[in-house]
């Protein structure tokens, strides 16, 4: 048995040392999230943010859509720094979904009027987060990055809907 854990030991030490790898690479691939917006804001009941402007530096690195939990929609970025924030907006009951969204942050006694809007800070050991509850849909944005990067986020969201058709 002991033969046997040396000849496969050296196997693996053999791939490691032949096979390239490079740890100093960014595993964390940027999305293109173009085709779920528009489809976010032709479904959604409400106007669905998204950040216009942001300098490529900033990264995104998640999207979803899902119009069956509520309609929430979730934009996820790495800042130039490599913290994380996120855009998160649904019809669920605002309570909860803040909650969840920021990550049990609790409100905090300060707003910050950005962009013409009231949004509500709120502080966590995990997430620190923006919150704007507005008619029919609350948007959140959250993450590990400072309330400065969550505000350069909020600075450059653009909520808007994509109504449909009724000739398509």
């Amino acid at each position: 048995m002991l033969l046997s854990m040396a000849v496969i030991g050296l196997v693996v030490a053999v791939i490691y040392v032949f096979i390239p790898h490079d740890d100093s690479k960014d595993p964390v691939k940027r999305v293109d999230y173009r085709v779920e917006l528009l489809t976010a804001r032709r479904a959604a009941p409400y106007p669905v943010a998204a950040p216009q402007g942001l300098p490529k530096s900033w990264k995104p690195t998640s999207v979803r859509f899902d119009g069956a939990a509520h309609d929430s929609w979730h934009l996820g970025f790495l800042d130039p720094s490599g913290e994380y924030v996120a855009i998160k907006q649904s019809t669920a009951k605002p309570a909860e979904f803040i909650d969840t969204a920021t990550q049990r942050a609790r409100k905090t006694d300060r707003a910050d009027k950005i962009a013409g809007r009231t949004w509500q800070r709120y502080q966590g050991t995990r997430y620190d987060a923006l919150v704007l509850r507005d008619k029919g849909a609350t948007t959140v944005v959250a993450g590990t990055a400072g309330f400065t990067q969550l505000t350069a986020m909020v600075e450059s969201l653009e909520m808007k809907r994509t109504p449909v058709r009724a000739d398509a």
